[in-house]
């Protein structure tokens, strides 16, 4: 089944079809995609919103995501405001660890969420979530990856996101997480 991605990351495509094309191809929308406004209260409902308008711009099977990075220290901050939380990775990156500026590192637990919404058809929708837990790193580290992937730690690991090769990430990040939550419901759904 050829599925259309509600995104422009073709990283976050590749990260995605990694474990979905088995049974999935995805691929970037051919038209002018712009996300629509993420007026949701979770990630699920923000994903929602994204996959229902580029459905609704191509009249067939869409997938869309939305994914934060939640600190303890920050009261889950930035969550749900991930990307917004600066105008560039860097910029984000950086105003993250100014805010954790003098917390230790028991102080610096986070987690990243990812939702995945699927919709079949305009009447059947597939939702999961992926939840990876870890810290924030003093300051970046490694040159993979995107967003906050230079400072999120996994602490089993001691490694960023951004250390890890493709295939360790594709192991264990949240998107990765979410992504056979819903292969494993595809299954399901064909049984």
């Amino acid at each position: 089944m050829i599925v259309t991605v509600a995104t422009t990351n073709a990283a976050k495509v590749n990260e995605l079809a990694a474990i979905l094309s088995p049974k999935l191809e995805l691929v970037l929308p051919a038209v002018d995609y712009r996300a629509p406004e993420e007026a949701g209260s979770t990630y699920v409902e923000n994903a929602r919103i994204k996959a229902r308008a580029l459905y609704a711009a191509l009249g067939r099977s869409t997938l869309a995501d939305d994914s934060g990075l939640e600190v303890d220290a920050l009261g889950g901050q930035p969550g749900l405001h991930s990307a917004r939380y600066g105008a560039t990775a860097q910029q984000r990156n950086r105003r993250l660890l100014e805010a954790l500026r003098g917390h230790a590192k028991g102080a610096r637990l986070a987690r990243f969420r990812t939702a995945l919404v699927l919709l079949l058809d305009d009447s059947r929708e597939i939702a999961v979530e992926g939840c990876r837990e870890g810290e924030i790193a003093e300051a970046p580290r490694g040159t993979d990856g995107f967003g906050y992937d230079p400072i999120f730690v996994v602490p089993e690991l001691g490694r960023t996101l951004a250390e890890l090769t493709t295939h360790e990430k594709n192991g264990l990040s949240s998107r990765a997480l979410a992504a056979r939550a819903l292969l494993a419901e595809l299954l399901r759904l064909r049984r």
